[in-house]
């Protein structure tokens, strides 16, 4: 008779794993071992880390498109090379009352704002906002009378993407910075990065402001 003589499953291995779910089936494991096996398995959050872990892996952009930078978002949806349904991004909606995510891409006019913003109003909440491109976020090119010199003038803008217009790769770059500040991890602005406080834009009312509180003896 041969004897066949193995080496005992590693501890993490999947043989010591299905060793040890059929010792628990049958009643054999210890107590000590059933606790620490239970332990190893919980996971203790709470539920608005849950929610929001949730709500980041399940954005629902609304279809709507502004300009040449729709086009560009659209190949984001159906191209196999960028496929959003990684980031659970895809399913986009035609209603704004079932969708969370509005992706500004294209130049916005003046005439254009307040439908966005009456759009912008009836989306779910909570809701955020992607400013795509150089148009959107800045007019861009198009710097002029007839457009906004920048989305966040009527809306709370999330997330910047540069770019005329921006590869696909730059939108998907773009929404994984919105799911990290979702669930509370926001990378660090463009002032913090490199300490660029005190350059602000303020008004001339805010600017004479600040200069008279300088001013005032102390």
């Amino acid at each position: 008779m041969e004897i066949d003589r193995q080496k005992a499953p590693s501890p993490g291995s999947f043989r010591a794993r299905q060793l040890t779910a059929r010792q628990m089936l049958k009643g054999e494991i210890e107590d000590s071992q059933l606790q620490e096996y239970v332990e190893s398995r919980i996971l203790v959050t709470t539920l608005e880390k849950a929610q929001n872990w949730a709500r980041a892996n399940a954005p629902w952009p609304l279809t709507f498109g502004l300009a040449c930078c729709a086009i560009e978002m659209i190949s984001v949806v159906g191209s196999p090379r960028t496929d959003a349904s990684r980031f659970g991004a895809e399913v986009f909606r035609a209603s704004p009352r079932q969708a969370d995510m509005l992706i500004l891409s294209g130049r916005v006019s003046v005439k254009m704002a307040p439908v966005i913003r009456r759009i912008y109003d009836q989306m779910l909440e909570p809701k955020w906002v992607i400013s795509m491109g150089a148009c959107a976020s800045s007019a861009g090119m198009f710097n002029n009378y007839a457009l906004v010199a920048g989305a966040d003038r009527f809306l709370p803008v999330d997330v910047y993407v540069p770019g005329c217009p921006p590869r696909p790769e730059a939108l998907l770059y773009g929404i994984i910075k919105l799911q990290n500040t979702i669930q509370g991890h926001p990378d660090m602005g463009w002032r913090e990065r490199y300490q660029a406080y005190g350059t602000e834009e303020r008004d001339a009312e805010t600017q004479g402001r600040d200069a008279e509180i300088r001013e005032r003896p102390a």
